[in-house]
């Protein structure tokens, strides 16, 4: 019988994926906020540090050591790559279930993992066990997972955007193309010069053309979609706003196929995928602050090439809003629950 309230606790909850799980927390109904950690800011109030949470979160920042975390039904890990692996064994070990926001668990060949992390994984065997948390796809295992893997923002609008050409079969997939662009905020809250105003503000690069760490975790999940290996080119660019992804995938068809009747039968049931109506252009701003990707899927001229446009908040959901989504389904919660808002305009 699923519980109506569960203990929560939050390893690293000092940036932006931190705040944003506490804002969403906040305000779930099935939900006890237990504990927050971070050594550097233990015993200062967690609304000091973010005004926003005045009167809705009244937590201060704890020692992890004295945090009870494995008194908690959930630990999420809104931390760096690399904290979340040293910590899971013994929480799962006392009954508490783990969703990493981080990269820790999501790909599956722990060498792949290794080498674009750049240091040796402290737990395989619980990579092996985590659940992929892209609950489009792995909806089923998600709901008993002791792990859950949480996925990455680029990943995560890149595979909603290609999911239904891969698995009707329909594309070539040794030739996918991913170009994508995202808001300052995917670089994380730690001061960075790239991120800087007067270095971000008007101006538009790319960047992690050679390889991206997200490479391995996209074509790992499109390879299970399409029940093969597949090649992907993917370009991820810096583009100067605060929240948002935007994905142009590119696919050569390879079978005749409605694409627009194809993606609105994918994603019907999907209370957080949006395909627009055909000849649509989503925009970043339609998804701000809110835990949905919409999609739209055009064929220039009624060639051969399919051209899907995905949008997400890379903090909702690609990051924090999914992470409530996935805690949703393992505790047998509705899965909308505390995720109902609507996007930010202007």
């Amino acid at each position: 019988m699923a519980k109506n309230r569960i203990r929560i606790g939050i390893v690293g909850g000092t940036g932006y994926t931190g705040v944003e799980l506490l804002r969403l927390l906040a305000q779930h109904p099935h939900c006890e906020l237990a504990a927050i950690t971070s050594r550097k800011e233990a015993g200062i109030g967690v609304a000091e540090m973010f005004p926003n949470l005045r009167g809705r979160v009244g937590l201060k920042f704890s020692d992890p050591a004295q945090a009870g975390l494995d008194k908690c039904d959930l630990v999420f890990f809104a931390t760096p790559n690399g904290v979340a692996m040293e910590q899971a064994r013994a929480l799962v070990g006392a009954g508490a279930r783990i969703i990493d926001i981080a990269a820790d668990f999501r790909i599956r060949d722990i060498a792949v993992w290794e080498q674009w992390y750049g240091v040796k994984h402290l737990c395989p065997e619980l990579v092996a066990e985590a659940v992929y948390g892209l609950p489009e796809v792995n909806r089923e295992r998600i709901r008993t997972a002791r792990i859950v893997a949480n996925p990455g923002c680029y990943p995560t609008a890149t595979q909603l955007g290609f999911l239904p050409l891969v698995e009707a079969g329909v594309v070539d997939v040794d030739h996918l193309i991913a170009d994508a662009k995202s808001g300052v905020s995917g670089a994380g809250r730690r001061p960075e010069v790239h991120t800087l105003l007067a270095e971000a503000s008007d101006n538009f690069k790319a960047y992690g053309v050679p390889g991206h760490r997200h490479h391995p975790e996209i074509v790992q999940g499109l390879a299970q979609a399409a029940g093969r290996a597949v090649n992907l080119v993917f370009t991820p660019h810096l583009v100067p706003m605060i929240r948002g992804i935007h994905a142009t995938l590119y696919a050569r068809l390879t079978a005749p196929a409605d694409l627009q009747v194809l993606f609105e039968k994918r994603f019907a049931a999907e209370a957080f995928v949006d395909v627009l109506p055909a000849g649509s252009h989503p925009d970043t701003r339609s998804v701000r602050g809110a835990n949905i990707c919409r999609i739209a899927v055009h064929q220039p001229r009624g060639g051969d090439i399919a051209v899907v446009l995905s949008v997400i908040d890379n903090l909702v959901k690609g990051a924090s809003g999914q992470a409530v989504q996935n805690m949703n389904i393992m505790f047998g919660f509705p899965e909308t629950a505390g995720l109902e808002q609507i996007a930010l305009l202007p």
